[in-house]
């Protein structure tokens, strides 16, 4: 883990701490072990504020999908299956094989599983974990916020109410849970560097998610071509991503898959599509610079706007040339390759 460098007295021996850095990281040009350039702040902290966000987005992602494709499960009248999901949010192994379509063992699985990194009971622990040691970074009315999220999750009341009683009813209670938290952040968070972390982690998070999304139900049209006319099968994937409403509004021929790519791909407009992620990566980011790491931002800027080109010069017409799959698979390395870049430039590999 590389070594960060905080609290000089002014701008002089910052940068005099930087090029004491340089000389240091150029004895061994080589070596794995690199010590950060000194940030305005502490490279744990940072990283704990931008991992908090991330843990809380994939949260709020999985239990949409959870919600909605239960919901499909009940009103399907095609051979419904829940591997896309599980195999998006917790991978497939032995365990999750013997899950096969019991709704109420998979959303126990991916709520609650403790054996499940990717639980929601995990991810939260993951979450409140980060907050505590920068809680002098955070508001207090935030770490009240996710600490009511923690107890709520870790409640046994919420496992039993999945075996029993309205799986739906449930899910409720812990998405609202997520909008306190994004309620709570909005409100009382500085306008900081903090919160560009925060933010920054949310939407890698979610640009990430809508990739995976849409690769895993388009992909799913190869082994079955009559979902590419199936209403429902697309109705389904806009609810979980919250643009059902959107697509009406803005296309009146009904559902179509390109449409719906445009849509989850393109739509500057939609706060879950891959653009809007991204574009939101850079503001944040942006916010980032300064005199003591301008050549770490300079790279890193670089990699986003490369990025962010790629998708915003791109058409339903040309990703179809390309290939979807294609396409999203470069996206999904590019966004891997923020955060790697994240993690080595301001992270010290935290």
């Amino acid at each position: 883990m590389g070594v960060g460098l905080s609290g000089c007295a002014d701008e002089r021996m910052r940068r005099y701490a930087n090029e004491l850095i340089k000389v240091c990281n150029n004895l061994n040009p080589k070596s794995k072990f690199r010590i950060p350039k000194y940030h305005n702040m502490l490279s744990r902290v940072a990283a704990s504020l931008y991992w908090l966000s991330r843990y809380v987005e994939r949260s709020d992602g999985i239990l949409r999908m959870l919600k909605i494709n239960y919901a499909s499960s009940q009103d399907t009248v095609q051979e419904f299956t829940w591997e896309p999901v599980v195999r998006i949010f917790a991978g497939q192994n032995e365990e999750t094989q013997k899950l096969g379509n019991d709704s109420r063992a998979v959303m126990r699985y991916m709520v609650c599983g403790k054996n499940n990194q990717n639980s929601i009971l995990n991810i939260i622990t993951f979450a409140r974990e980060n907050a505590r040691g920068v809680q002098e970074h955070i508001t207090k009315d935030l770490w009240q916020c996710l600490n009511e999220y923690y107890h709520t999750i870790k409640d046994g009341r919420i496992d039993n109410a999945l075996k029993k009683d309205d799986p739906v009813s449930v899910l409720d209670v812990l998405i609202k849970q997520v909008m306190l938290y994004y309620g709570t952040v909005e409100i009382t968070m500085e306008r900081g560097e903090g919160r560009s972390y925060m933010n920054i982690g949310k939407y890698l998070e979610r640009g990430i998610q809508s990739v995976d999304i849409l690769d895993t139900k388009f992909g799913s049209i190869d082994n079955n071509p009559d979902l590419l006319t199936d209403t429902t099968y697309w109705k389904h994937l806009l609810l979980s991503l919250g643009g059902y409403e959107l697509y009406l509004k803005k296309y009146r021929e009904g559902f179509e898959a390109e449409n719906v790519l445009e849509q989850v791909a393109l739509n500057n407009d939609f706060p879950r599509s891959v653009i809007y992620s991204v574009n939101h990566i850079q503001r944040y980011f942006d916010r980032l610079k300064n005199d003591s790491n301008i050549d770490d931002y300079r790279e890193l800027s670089f990699y986003i706007g490369r990025l962010q080109s790629n998708i915003k010069y791109s058409s339903v017409k040309t990703i179809k040339e390309e290939g979807l799959h294609q396409f999203l698979t470069q996206i999904r390395s590019q966004l891997y390759g923020i955060g790697d870049s994240l993690n080595n430039y301001y992270f010290a590999n935290s």
